[in-house]
């Protein structure tokens, strides 16, 4: 049964579609437009903690074909507000899928709108810059006054609503004869490719974002990790001040918020772009090699350029110049702005995490 809904963003634009996954109990769904334009991973995607507070669009106009599994979740569940495609598929065609994605949306309790025109969504969105919105089944009159009401995600402590509560301990997977490292993760909304990947070099240990700096060097870690997470970094309780004490004492390595928190240790400055960075097809310029990396994108905030007093900017976006990497001068730690991980995305840029190997191998570790 199609059940007719509507988008309405905050500025009044109101695009036409039709409901699926999950039906909220209002009839209504409201948080942060963005667009993402993967052409695949949309699984990863959803199930990414930094769109906590966010309805994702996805620009590429047939969403779910090859289904979904288990295997490929980057969470323990989606944290997103909701999902807008053009086309959700009808059948999943894939040897690995256990299910398909809007049973996946119904089961975690995700709303979504199909056949709405993202085309056109997407290009108000970067005209008009990301903004509240709110869709559902409700009258127009009542998404309108969701969306005027809905905050957004400045000011907003996004962190603590995906962080785990407990720490967690995952086992080295090192396969090349050399021992492992002990690395601590800070949950700000940490992802499991990330994870697996840590887990080549190191014996990992996650622990609550709320963790203190005294805490993590009890446990006598070769490394500290700083995740990926959602929102704005300025809003993260105690995250700078935590990264201010470790630095110098332990090697430190950081992803997306985990980046923009280590510059704001460091003393940089953090501001919002218009509507982000979104997708798997960025490139970044790396200015100690000249080459030019394909990565993942998902973040909303970035460093303000020539703003990190005793760093280094160690790469850049070619698309817009924003600062996409850093290295502290004279202190073991680095940092990305974007996903070297890859889940999902191009894997030019996995060489970090052999470089955050070397960082704890060095005498200054």
């Amino acid at each position: 049964m199609i059940r007719s809904a509507a988008l309405v963003l905050s500025d009044g634009e109101v695009f036409e579609g039709e409901a699926i996954g999950a039906a909220p109990p209002t009839g209504i769904t409201s948080g942060e437009v963005v667009f993402n334009t993967v052409l695949t991973g949309y699984q990863e995607v959803i199930t990414d903690p930094s769109y906590a507070g966010q309805i994702i669009t996805f620009t590429y106009p047939h969403i779910g074909n090859y289904g979904v599994t288990p295997a490929d979740h980057e969470s323990r569940r989606p944290f997103c507000r909701g999902v807008v495609v053009r086309e959700m598929a009808r059948r999943r065609s894939n040897w690995r899928a256990t299910g398909d994605l809007e049973a996946l949306l119904s089961a975690h309790g995700i709303a979504g709108l199909a056949g709405l025109d993202t085309r056109r969504l997407t290009s108000h969105i970067r005209d008009a810059g990301a903004m509240p919105g709110a869709f559902g089944t409700a009258p127009e009159s009542e998404l309108r006054a969701a969306a005027a009401s809905e905050p957004g995600t400045d000011g907003i402590d996004l962190v603590a609503a995906v962080t785990r509560s407990e720490p967690e301990h995952f086992a080295s997977t090192r396969d090349d004869g050399k021992p492992p490292h002990r690395v601590v993760a800070l949950d700000f909304g940490l992802k499991a490719t990330i994870v697996r990947h840590l887990r080549g070099i190191a014996g990992v240990e996650v622990v609550p974002a709320g963790t203190t700096a005294a805490e993590i060097l009890a446990r006598r870690p070769d490394g500290v990790f700083l995740s990926n997470g959602p929102g704005d970094p300025a809003a993260v309780v105690g995250a700078v001040e935590t990264i201010s004490a470790l630095l110098g004492e332990v090697p430190i390595f950081g992803i997306c918020l985990g980046h923009q928190l280590l510059a704001a240790a460091l003393g940089g400055e953090i501001e919002k772009l218009p509507f982000g960075h979104h997708g798997g097809n960025h490139p970044v310029r790396n200015l100690a090699t000249g080459a030019v990396e394909i990565t993942s994108q998902n973040h909303n905030f970035c460093v303000a350029d020539s703003s990190i007093p005793g760093a280094d900017i160690t790469h850049l976006n070619l698309n817009d110049h924003t600062v996409e990497g850093l290295r502290c001068r004279g202190l073991p730690a680095f940092s990305v702005q974007y996903h070297p991980e890859a889940g999902p995305g191009p894997h030019d840029s996995r060489y970090l995490f052999a470089q955050f190997d070397e960082l704890m191998e060095s005498p200054h570790a």
